[in-house]
């Protein structure tokens, strides 16, 4: 499952990046830079600076939290340099992901 509302230049950006090269299995990307408008560190009238990425793929089997945030930042060095001021992550594996509830 990818779940990619909308389209912008940042956030196809990191679809492409993280599907090409972790082949996720569920990847969900979320601009919440709406809410962070205003904030210390964004530059004003910037878009498209704050995200929440949530990935699931067997790429981060035997990996660290650590590890696998690591990676996902070295994949999105130019965007992080570009103007995405910050970056929730939640990385899984397959097997991690709850089981839905009965």
């Amino acid at each position: 499952m990818m779940a990619v509302v909308g389209r912008s230049p940042i956030r196809d950006s990191i679809a492409r990046k993280l599907k090409e090269l972790l082949a996720p299995s569920l990847l969900e990307i979320e601009d919440v830079s709406a809410q962070h408008a205003g904030h210390a560190g964004v530059q004003s009238g910037a878009a498209e600076t704050h995200f929440n990425v949530k990935i699931v793929t067997s790429a981060f089997i035997g990996q660290s939290l650590v590890h696998r945030h690591r990676r996902v930042y070295e994949i999105l060095q130019d965007e992080l340099k570009g103007g995405v001021h910050a970056l929730s992550i939640v990385a899984k594996t397959p097997s991690e992901l709850e089981k839905p509830k009965s």
